[in-house]
């Protein structure tokens, strides 16, 4: 069999390793670079061209080359060249074949298997859809593995004797992640993950963009103010001022031209991008109370991916944790560094004995059953995976039939933290059928939920009575990440007011022992969701219902 390489497929860059003398070594590409940009170029006769070629069409012809298209992935987006439709998938296959030729031409091997690193907090779809860009390339994708969890493996490489509890900040181009994880001897075991699938430094160079100018409408514009608004980013990081200068930009519409000269400070910059710089706190704390540590339990931070090249962002984290983070790992390589140091792993060229890894689910993974509440039968998102659990993991829960002489019935999949399954993201279902007619509650169904070091789900549901079983990897197209709800923050959402002492009322009657039926506590937690979503009408309705309970419950310990 081929050898293992491992491949950082990022949103703006990407880079392929591989394991020599028991040691993580980058591949360079056609140009004698280790870092290749990740931009795709089709041209009019179907060739193709990656990377730096590639890169060279932005300007002239954007409506066929495409960047940034990691942030697509799992969507049904479709990109069109040339007439053509592309799934996002095909277009990342041809970027992932590209450096599968550059290690086979350094390396003078055939290469057909690869470890590919993905966002610690992709979703299952995103998950498969790279899997899939992978298939599409030619390789065998031995393992997905977490990007923190990668930069981690090339960090423990190094350190294997330390134990030490350590958090991985991981800022790229279109995508954030946390990862708190503890170090012992050799074994890096993964505690909790957290993180923004829609921020990264792209989203930095567009809030630049829309200070400088507006070229709706004009790809090539487009294309020009972004490279500048790219490079304007990236010297501030090392100079406290730059000059944006590009002549013939535009033009009005009179037909004349229109160019953009402007200074932009350091300042400036952390001014426009403070309020997302800020949001990053959100995942670090969460990953941080997911692990069960303080900011002072933590030895070692790391900081990865280029983004975190940008001095506010070094500020912002030594500010939330209260300590200076550690240039330890190369922000640029170590994930692929580590996903080859997982592929030694699988193929032995790295001794498994010195090194062994746990990783976590991010999201909770569920189903939505009928449950029965004072307002009759309602779905109620039930656990099966909590987030956070070591993987590989199976789980499996007992169900009832909800109907007299059910003989069907569909197992609806969702992955999120919300107790509503409308706030969460539907995977899809499982249809049972062959189910013995009988009265409600007798059949049992036995659902099994399997999640593989892959990070990627499997559901069996049987009939406990006569044994028979179905059995599907999740059909799931075109599911978006929802960001993570702070829930402690829902007196801050708009219109908090008005539902507060109602809502501290029920806390007291939970406080007290008289939610027997995990109906207020349920209540509670949709209605403070609904306000920090923004649905007024929901809340609304909740509210209503919430007040029924309370007067239900005042009125029955008058009796009492």
């Amino acid at each position: 069999m081929s050898r293992i390489v491992g491949i950082d497929l990022g949103t703006s860059t990407s880079e392929i390793a591989c394991i020599v003398d028991g040691m993580p070594k980058l591949i360079p590409n056609f140009q004698g670079k280790l870092i290749t940009p990740s931009v795709v170029h089709i041209s009019r006769e179907g060739e193709i061209l990656v990377g730096e070629e590639a890169a060279e069409y932005l300007f002239t012809r954007p409506d066929c080359t495409f960047m940034e298209v990691k942030r697509l992935t799992g969507s049904d987006q479709t990109l069109s060249a040339h007439g053509k439709e592309y799934a996002p998938e095909e277009i990342q296959a041809m970027l992932l074949s590209y450096l599968v030729r550059c290690a086979e031409a350094g390396l003078n091997e055939k290469i057909d298997r690869a470890v590919i690193t993905v966002p610690a907090y992709f979703t299952d779809v995103q998950r498969r859809a790279t899997a899939k860009a992978g298939e599409l390339a030619g390789l065998q994708v031995e393992r997905i593995i977490n990007e923190p969890t990668a930069a981690a493996l090339d960090y423990g490489l190094s350190n294997l004797k330390e134990c030490k509890n350590v958090l991985v900040y991981d800022l790229g181009g279109g995508t954030l992640d946390v990862t708190v994880l503890e170090l012992f001897e050799g074994v890096i075991d993964v505690k909790a993950s957290s993180g923004n699938n829609h921020l990264g430094g792209k989203d930095f160079d567009e809030i630049i963009m829309g200070r400088l100018a507006d070229p709706a409408g004009d790809e090539r514009a487009l294309m020009r103010l972004k490279k500048a608004a790219e490079d304007c980013k990236i010297a501030l990081s090392t100079q406290d001022e730059y000059k944006v200068s590009l002549p013939f930009l535009l033009t009005d519409q009179e037909g004349k031209p229109v160019s953009v000269e402007q200074t932009v400070s350091r300042q400036d910059f952390e001014d426009w991008v403070s309020e997302k710089v800020s949001s990053t706190r959100v995942p670090m704390m969460s990953a941080l109370e997911d692990a069960k540590l303080l900011p002072g339990d933590l030895q070692v931070i790391l900081l990865v991916g280029g983004s975190t090249r940008i001095p506010c962002i070094k500020k912002l984290v030594e500010e939330a944790l209260g300590a200076v983070p550690r240039s330890l790992v190369d922000p640029d390589l170590t994930v692929a560094r580590g996903a080859a140091i997982q592929a030694g792993l699988i193929e032995g060229s790295i001794n498994n004995k010195d090194l062994v890894l746990t990783d976590v689910c991010p999201y909770t993974l569920g189903t939505a059953p009928l449950q029965d509440g004072l307002f009759g039968k309602r779905q109620v998102f039930d656990p099966l995976i909590p987030r956070n659990t070591t993987i590989p993991t199976e789980k499996a829960r007992i169900y009832t039939t909800a109907s007299d002489y059910q003989t069907k019935v569909n197992i609806e999949v969702y992955q999120g933290e919300s107790s509503n399954p409308d706030n969460n993201e539907r995977l899809g279902e499982v249809h049972l059928t062959g189910i013995p007619p009988a009265r409600r509650g007798v059949e049992q169904i036995e659902v099994t939920f399997g999640y593989d070091m892959n990070g990627i789900l499997q559901v069996k549901a049987s009939v406990v009575s006569t044994g028979k079983q179905v059995s599907s990897e999740i059909s799931t197209t075109g599911v978006k990440a929802k960001p993570l709800l702070d829930i402690s923050k829902w007196e801050q959402a708009e219109g908090a007011r008005q539902f507060r002492p109602l809502l501290r009322k029920a806390e007291k009657l939970i406080a007290l022992g008289k939610d027997k039926g995990d109906d207020l506590s349920l209540l509670v937690h949709r209605i403070k969701e609904a306000l920090l979503l923004k649905e007024k009408e929901q809340a609304g309705e909740l509210r209503e219902e919430l007040l029924v309970i309370i007067e239900m419950l005042e009125r029955l310990d008058k009796l009492l």
